[in-house]
Protein backbone atom coordinates (compact mmCIF):
# COMPACT_ATOMS: atom_id res chain seq x y z
CA UNK A 1 0.00 0.00 0.00
CA UNK A 2 1.26 3.60 -0.55
CA UNK A 3 -0.20 6.70 1.02
CA UNK A 4 -0.25 10.31 0.11
CA UNK A 5 -0.77 12.90 2.71
CA UNK A 6 -0.87 16.57 1.65
CA UNK A 7 -2.10 20.00 3.23
CA UNK A 8 -3.61 22.87 1.45
CA UNK A 9 -4.33 26.37 3.58
CA UNK A 10 -8.20 26.54 3.95
CA UNK A 11 -9.46 29.58 2.34
CA UNK A 12 -13.37 30.52 3.54
CA UNK A 13 -14.76 31.49 0.39
CA UNK A 14 -18.97 31.45 1.33
CA UNK A 15 -21.01 31.13 4.16
CA UNK A 16 -22.45 28.23 3.43
CA UNK A 17 -19.26 25.74 2.71
CA UNK A 18 -18.07 26.97 6.14
CA UNK A 19 -20.88 25.91 7.47
CA UNK A 20 -21.13 22.56 6.01
CA UNK A 21 -17.43 21.42 6.23
CA UNK A 22 -16.52 22.40 9.28
CA UNK A 23 -14.11 20.02 11.85
CA UNK A 24 -16.55 17.20 12.46
CA UNK A 25 -16.86 16.35 8.99
CA UNK A 26 -14.99 14.43 5.97
CA UNK A 27 -15.40 14.16 2.50
CA UNK A 28 -14.58 11.01 0.82
CA UNK A 29 -14.05 9.33 -2.85
CA UNK A 30 -13.18 5.82 -3.84
CA UNK A 31 -12.16 4.37 -7.21
CA UNK A 32 -13.20 1.04 -7.96
CA UNK A 33 -12.22 -1.66 -10.58
CA UNK A 34 -16.10 -1.89 -11.15
CA UNK A 35 -19.71 -1.39 -10.14
CA UNK A 36 -20.17 -4.62 -8.38
CA UNK A 37 -18.12 -5.45 -4.89
CA UNK A 38 -18.41 -9.61 -5.39
CA UNK A 39 -16.41 -9.02 -8.18
CA UNK A 40 -14.19 -5.64 -8.44
CA UNK A 41 -12.29 -4.36 -5.90
CA UNK A 42 -11.46 -0.63 -4.40
CA UNK A 43 -7.88 0.40 -5.14
CA UNK A 44 -7.63 4.17 -4.09
CA UNK A 45 -9.51 6.15 -1.52
CA UNK A 46 -8.90 9.90 -0.93
CA UNK A 47 -10.27 12.12 2.14
CA UNK A 48 -10.39 15.65 3.07
CA UNK A 49 -10.85 17.03 6.34
CA UNK A 50 -10.65 20.48 7.96
CA UNK A 51 -7.78 20.60 10.69
CA UNK A 52 -7.58 24.65 12.10
CA UNK A 53 -6.71 26.70 8.98
CA UNK A 54 -5.35 24.10 6.89
CA UNK A 55 -7.39 21.32 4.74
CA UNK A 56 -5.75 17.65 4.83
CA UNK A 57 -6.14 15.42 2.09
CA UNK A 58 -4.93 11.74 2.33
CA UNK A 59 -5.01 8.70 -0.48
CA UNK A 60 -4.55 5.51 0.08
CA UNK A 61 -3.32 3.62 -3.18
CA UNK A 62 -3.68 0.10 -3.12
CA UNK A 63 -0.44 -1.26 -5.61
CA UNK A 64 -2.10 -4.75 -5.82
CA UNK A 65 -5.42 -6.53 -5.21
CA UNK A 66 -3.96 -8.04 -2.04
CA UNK A 67 -3.56 -4.20 -0.25
CA UNK A 68 -7.53 -3.64 -0.30
CA UNK A 69 -7.97 -4.83 3.55
CA UNK A 70 -5.01 -2.17 4.11
CA UNK A 71 -6.73 1.00 2.31
CA UNK A 72 -9.35 -0.06 4.39
CA UNK A 73 -8.29 -0.30 7.73
CA UNK A 74 -6.40 2.98 6.87
CA UNK A 75 -8.95 4.83 5.99
CA UNK A 76 -11.62 3.58 9.14
CA UNK A 77 -9.11 4.67 11.19
CA UNK A 78 -9.15 8.42 10.05
CA UNK A 79 -13.02 7.67 9.91
CA UNK A 80 -13.46 7.55 13.64
CA UNK A 81 -12.28 10.81 14.58
CA UNK A 82 -15.70 12.75 12.53
CA UNK A 83 -19.34 12.92 12.67
CA UNK A 84 -20.54 13.68 9.10
CA UNK A 85 -19.75 11.98 5.98
CA UNK A 86 -19.78 14.29 2.99
CA UNK A 87 -20.16 12.89 -0.45
CA UNK A 88 -20.60 12.95 -3.75
CA UNK A 89 -23.16 9.93 -4.36
CA UNK A 90 -21.67 7.74 -1.91
CA UNK A 91 -24.97 6.66 -0.31
CA UNK A 92 -25.78 5.14 -3.52
CA UNK A 93 -22.49 4.14 -4.61
CA UNK A 94 -19.74 4.14 -2.26
CA UNK A 95 -20.94 3.39 1.38
CA UNK A 96 -22.48 -0.02 0.20
CA UNK A 97 -19.23 -0.99 -2.05
CA UNK A 98 -17.22 -0.43 1.53
CA UNK A 99 -19.68 -2.17 3.56
CA UNK A 100 -19.95 -4.94 1.51
CA UNK A 101 -15.67 -4.79 1.37
CA UNK A 102 -15.47 -4.73 5.28
CA UNK A 103 -18.00 -7.47 5.62
CA UNK A 104 -15.79 -9.38 3.30
CA UNK A 105 -12.54 -8.90 5.08
CA UNK A 106 -14.86 -8.88 9.19
CA UNK A 107 -14.02 -5.80 9.53
CA UNK A 108 -15.56 -3.71 11.96
CA UNK A 109 -17.32 -0.52 10.16
CA UNK A 110 -19.92 1.86 11.77
CA UNK A 111 -21.25 3.68 9.12
CA UNK A 112 -24.82 3.38 10.74
CA UNK A 113 -23.69 6.02 13.15
CA UNK A 114 -22.38 9.02 10.88
CA UNK A 115 -24.38 11.51 9.56
CA UNK A 116 -24.38 11.86 5.62
CA UNK A 117 -24.54 14.87 3.39
CA UNK A 118 -24.43 13.44 -0.30
CA UNK A 119 -24.31 16.37 -2.46
CA UNK A 120 -25.71 14.60 -5.52
CA UNK A 121 -28.69 13.23 -3.65
CA UNK A 122 -29.78 17.08 -3.39
CA UNK A 123 -28.61 18.35 -6.45
CA UNK A 124 -30.20 15.88 -8.50
CA UNK A 125 -33.51 16.77 -7.30
CA UNK A 126 -33.34 20.26 -8.95
CA UNK A 127 -33.33 19.41 -12.26
CA UNK A 128 -36.23 21.94 -12.55
CA UNK A 129 -33.77 24.53 -11.47
CA UNK A 130 -30.22 23.82 -13.04
CA UNK A 131 -31.74 22.02 -16.30
CA UNK A 132 -27.74 20.07 -16.91
CA UNK A 133 -28.08 17.26 -19.49
CA UNK A 134 -26.45 15.44 -16.74
CA UNK A 135 -25.72 15.24 -12.37
CA UNK A 136 -22.33 13.87 -12.36
CA UNK A 137 -19.49 15.67 -10.04
CA UNK A 138 -17.58 16.80 -13.41
CA UNK A 139 -20.82 18.56 -15.00
CA UNK A 140 -21.66 20.13 -11.30
CA UNK A 141 -18.00 21.14 -11.24
CA UNK A 142 -18.34 22.94 -14.85
CA UNK A 143 -22.10 24.76 -14.23
CA UNK A 144 -19.77 26.17 -11.22
CA UNK A 145 -16.84 27.44 -13.63
CA UNK A 146 -14.29 24.29 -11.69
CA UNK A 147 -11.72 23.71 -13.42
CA UNK A 148 -9.43 20.14 -13.37
CA UNK A 149 -6.39 19.31 -14.72
CA UNK A 150 -7.25 15.65 -14.90
CA UNK A 151 -8.75 14.98 -18.29
CA UNK A 152 -10.29 11.15 -16.99
CA UNK A 153 -13.34 9.61 -15.92
CA UNK A 154 -13.39 6.85 -13.31
CA UNK A 155 -14.18 4.19 -15.89
CA UNK A 156 -10.99 5.14 -18.63
CA UNK A 157 -8.34 5.17 -15.40
CA UNK A 158 -9.15 1.23 -14.63
CA UNK A 159 -7.36 0.43 -17.62
CA UNK A 160 -4.61 2.69 -16.33
CA UNK A 161 -4.59 1.00 -12.62
CA UNK A 162 -4.29 -2.50 -14.47
CA UNK A 163 -1.13 -0.59 -16.46
CA UNK A 164 0.30 0.63 -12.99
CA UNK A 165 -0.44 -2.62 -10.76
CA UNK A 166 1.89 -4.59 -13.86
CA UNK A 167 4.54 -2.09 -14.77
CA UNK A 168 4.16 0.53 -11.06
CA UNK A 169 5.20 3.18 -14.35
CA UNK A 170 5.02 6.59 -12.25
CA UNK A 171 2.98 8.53 -14.79
CA UNK A 172 -0.10 6.18 -14.18
CA UNK A 173 0.48 6.38 -10.49
CA UNK A 174 0.29 10.14 -10.75
CA UNK A 175 -2.75 10.02 -12.88
CA UNK A 176 -4.81 8.04 -10.38
CA UNK A 177 -3.57 9.93 -7.22
CA UNK A 178 -4.75 13.28 -9.44
CA UNK A 179 -7.94 11.99 -10.46
CA UNK A 180 -9.10 10.76 -7.18
CA UNK A 181 -7.63 14.28 -5.75
CA UNK A 182 -9.45 16.12 -7.58
CA UNK A 183 -12.40 13.98 -7.31
CA UNK A 184 -11.96 14.95 -3.32
CA UNK A 185 -10.83 18.40 -3.64
CA UNK A 186 -13.49 19.12 -5.95
CA UNK A 187 -16.40 17.94 -3.77
CA UNK A 188 -15.37 20.78 -1.16
CA UNK A 189 -16.07 23.05 -4.20
CA UNK A 190 -19.39 21.86 -5.25
CA UNK A 191 -20.98 22.82 -1.50
CA UNK A 192 -22.13 26.40 -2.47
CA UNK A 193 -24.56 24.37 -5.48
CA UNK A 194 -26.51 23.63 -2.12
CA UNK A 195 -27.37 27.22 -1.70
CA UNK A 196 -30.57 26.71 -4.05
CA UNK A 197 -31.98 23.84 -2.27
CA UNK A 198 -31.15 25.85 1.34
CA UNK A 199 -33.50 28.98 -0.17
CA UNK A 200 -35.71 26.25 -1.36
CA UNK A 201 -36.04 24.71 2.12
CA UNK A 202 -36.94 27.82 3.43
CA UNK A 203 -33.68 29.56 4.49
CA UNK A 204 -34.53 32.74 3.50
CA UNK A 205 -36.24 36.45 4.51
CA UNK A 206 -39.37 38.21 2.85
CA UNK A 207 -37.46 41.61 1.43
CA UNK A 208 -40.65 43.29 -0.35
CA UNK A 209 -44.08 42.40 -2.45
CA UNK A 210 -44.93 44.95 -5.12
CA UNK A 211 -47.34 44.50 -8.13
CA UNK A 212 -46.29 45.15 -11.93
CA UNK A 213 -48.03 45.87 -14.99
CA UNK A 214 -46.11 43.86 -18.32
CA UNK A 215 -47.61 43.87 -21.58
CA UNK A 216 -47.28 40.25 -23.62
CA UNK A 217 -46.39 39.36 -26.97
CA UNK A 218 -50.02 40.09 -27.83
CA UNK A 219 -50.09 43.52 -26.63
CA UNK A 220 -52.09 42.55 -23.74
CA UNK A 221 -51.44 43.72 -19.87
CA UNK A 222 -51.82 41.84 -17.66
CA UNK A 223 -50.69 42.11 -13.43
CA UNK A 224 -48.03 40.29 -11.74
CA UNK A 225 -47.40 39.80 -7.90
CA UNK A 226 -43.71 40.21 -7.16
CA UNK A 227 -42.46 38.86 -4.40
CA UNK A 228 -38.38 39.40 -3.85
CA UNK A 229 -36.80 37.22 -1.12
CA UNK A 230 -33.50 37.89 0.76
CA UNK A 231 -31.51 34.38 0.21
CA UNK A 232 -29.53 33.37 3.51
CA UNK A 233 -26.85 32.30 1.66
CA UNK A 234 -26.01 33.72 -1.66
CA UNK A 235 -26.16 31.57 -4.91
CA UNK A 236 -23.19 30.64 -7.42
CA UNK A 237 -24.77 31.40 -10.50
CA UNK A 238 -28.69 32.91 -11.43
CA UNK A 239 -30.91 30.39 -12.37
CA UNK A 240 -34.86 30.40 -13.89
CA UNK A 241 -37.17 28.26 -14.06
CA UNK A 242 -41.38 28.24 -14.45
CA UNK A 243 -43.25 25.67 -12.13
CA UNK A 244 -47.42 26.07 -13.76
CA UNK A 245 -48.01 29.82 -12.62
CA UNK A 246 -44.77 30.62 -10.95
CA UNK A 247 -41.70 32.14 -12.79
CA UNK A 248 -38.81 31.88 -10.14
CA UNK A 249 -35.35 33.47 -10.20
CA UNK A 250 -32.58 33.08 -7.77
CA UNK A 251 -29.46 35.16 -8.52
CA UNK A 252 -26.78 35.96 -6.01
CA UNK A 253 -28.40 37.70 -2.72
CA UNK A 254 -31.96 37.70 -3.87
CA UNK A 255 -34.56 35.36 -5.34
CA UNK A 256 -37.53 36.66 -7.08
CA UNK A 257 -40.75 35.25 -7.78
CA UNK A 258 -43.84 36.48 -9.86
CA UNK A 259 -47.19 35.11 -9.89
CA UNK A 260 -50.19 36.57 -12.23
CA UNK A 261 -52.49 37.85 -10.74
CA UNK A 262 -56.46 36.87 -12.03
CA UNK A 263 -59.00 39.64 -12.24
CA UNK A 264 -62.50 38.61 -12.68
CA UNK A 265 -65.72 36.39 -11.04
CA UNK A 266 -64.12 33.01 -9.39
CA UNK A 267 -66.83 31.06 -7.47
CA UNK A 268 -66.60 29.41 -3.63
CA UNK A 269 -68.17 25.82 -3.64
CA UNK A 270 -70.02 24.93 -0.24
CA UNK A 271 -68.94 21.97 0.99
CA UNK A 272 -72.24 19.87 1.81
CA UNK A 273 -74.15 20.56 -1.23
CA UNK A 274 -77.16 18.36 0.00
CA UNK A 275 -77.72 21.04 2.34
CA UNK A 276 -78.05 24.45 -0.35
CA UNK A 277 -80.38 25.19 -3.25
CA UNK A 278 -79.40 26.85 -6.06
CA UNK A 279 -81.25 29.70 -7.66
CA UNK A 280 -80.65 29.38 -11.54
CA UNK A 281 -81.78 33.45 -11.77
CA UNK A 282 -79.28 34.43 -9.72
CA UNK A 283 -76.90 31.98 -10.59
CA UNK A 284 -76.05 31.33 -6.72
CA UNK A 285 -76.54 28.43 -3.87
CA UNK A 286 -78.23 29.29 -0.79
CA UNK A 287 -78.93 27.14 2.36
CA UNK A 288 -81.81 24.95 2.72
CA UNK A 289 -82.82 26.82 5.81
CA UNK A 290 -82.92 30.23 3.95
CA UNK A 291 -84.21 28.31 0.45
CA UNK A 292 -87.53 27.61 2.29
CA UNK A 293 -88.45 31.31 1.97
CA UNK A 294 -88.22 31.29 -1.70
CA UNK A 295 -90.77 30.17 -4.26
CA UNK A 296 -90.20 26.43 -5.63
CA UNK A 297 -90.14 27.88 -9.46
CA UNK A 298 -87.20 29.53 -8.39
CA UNK A 299 -85.50 26.77 -6.62
CA UNK A 300 -83.95 23.35 -7.27
CA UNK A 301 -81.82 21.09 -5.46
CA UNK A 302 -78.09 21.58 -5.96
CA UNK A 303 -75.07 19.86 -7.46
CA UNK A 304 -71.49 19.76 -6.23
CA UNK A 305 -71.04 21.66 -9.62
CA UNK A 306 -73.20 24.45 -8.81
CA UNK A 307 -73.27 24.73 -5.00
CA UNK A 308 -71.40 28.09 -4.58
CA UNK A 309 -71.59 32.21 -4.22
CA UNK A 310 -69.57 34.05 -6.62
CA UNK A 311 -66.61 36.52 -5.59
CA UNK A 312 -65.00 39.27 -8.01
CA UNK A 313 -61.71 40.53 -7.57
CA UNK A 314 -58.14 40.10 -7.71
CA UNK A 315 -56.81 36.39 -7.16
CA UNK A 316 -53.42 34.36 -6.72
CA UNK A 317 -53.17 30.81 -7.45
CA UNK A 318 -52.48 27.77 -5.04
CA UNK A 319 -52.11 24.37 -5.58
CA UNK A 320 -53.26 23.02 -1.35
CA UNK A 321 -55.44 24.59 0.96
CA UNK A 322 -52.73 27.55 1.75
CA UNK A 323 -54.81 30.38 2.45
CA UNK A 324 -58.95 30.25 3.12
CA UNK A 325 -61.33 31.18 1.87
CA UNK A 326 -60.32 29.56 -1.64
CA UNK A 327 -62.01 30.06 -5.26
CA UNK A 328 -62.03 28.10 -8.31
CA UNK A 329 -63.17 28.87 -12.02
CA UNK A 330 -64.63 25.48 -11.87
CA UNK A 331 -65.59 22.60 -9.26
CA UNK A 332 -63.00 20.17 -10.60
CA UNK A 333 -60.14 22.31 -11.27
CA UNK A 334 -57.36 21.51 -9.12
CA UNK A 335 -55.81 24.83 -9.55
CA UNK A 336 -57.81 27.13 -6.59
CA UNK A 337 -57.22 30.93 -5.93
CA UNK A 338 -56.96 33.45 -2.73
CA UNK A 339 -58.12 36.98 -2.73
CA UNK A 340 -55.26 39.45 -2.72
CA UNK A 341 -55.82 42.35 -0.56
CA UNK A 342 -53.41 44.53 1.33
CA UNK A 343 -53.25 42.32 4.73
CA UNK A 344 -52.04 39.41 2.35
CA UNK A 345 -49.22 41.88 0.39
CA UNK A 346 -48.40 43.61 3.75
CA UNK A 347 -47.89 39.93 6.03
CA UNK A 348 -44.31 38.15 5.99
CA UNK A 349 -46.05 35.69 7.73
CA UNK A 350 -48.63 34.78 4.97
CA UNK A 351 -46.09 35.64 2.42
CA UNK A 352 -43.89 33.62 3.63
CA UNK A 353 -46.41 30.50 3.30
CA UNK A 354 -47.15 31.23 0.25
CA UNK A 355 -43.30 30.95 -0.75
CA UNK A 356 -42.97 27.70 0.91
CA UNK A 357 -46.16 26.52 -0.87
CA UNK A 358 -44.48 27.52 -4.10
CA UNK A 359 -41.02 25.80 -3.19
CA UNK A 360 -42.92 22.71 -2.53
CA UNK A 361 -44.77 22.74 -5.46
CA UNK A 362 -41.40 23.36 -7.48
CA UNK A 363 -39.86 20.61 -5.54
CA UNK A 364 -42.24 18.24 -5.98
CA UNK A 365 -41.79 18.75 -9.70
CA UNK A 366 -38.04 17.05 -9.32
CA UNK A 367 -39.65 13.66 -8.38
Amino acid sequence: MKSVHKEELYIKKDALSDDLFDEKSIFFDIETTGFSPSHCHIYLIGCARRQGNYICIDQFLAENKEDEKQILLSFLEILKLYDTIISYNGIGFDIPFLKAKCDHYQLKENFQKYDYLDVFKIVSKQKFLLKLDNYKQKSIEEFLGISRDDKYNGGELINVYQQYVTTKDKEAEDLLYLHNYEDVWGMMMLLPILSYNEILNGQYSIKESRLETFTAYSGEKSDELYITLMNDFAVPKRVSCKIKDFYIIMNDKTTTIRIPIFKGTLYYFFENYKDYFYLPKEDIAIHKSVATFVDKSYRERAKASNCYTKKEGSFLPQYEDIMNPEFRKEYKDKVRYFELTTDFISSDIMLRRYVNHIFKLCQGFSK
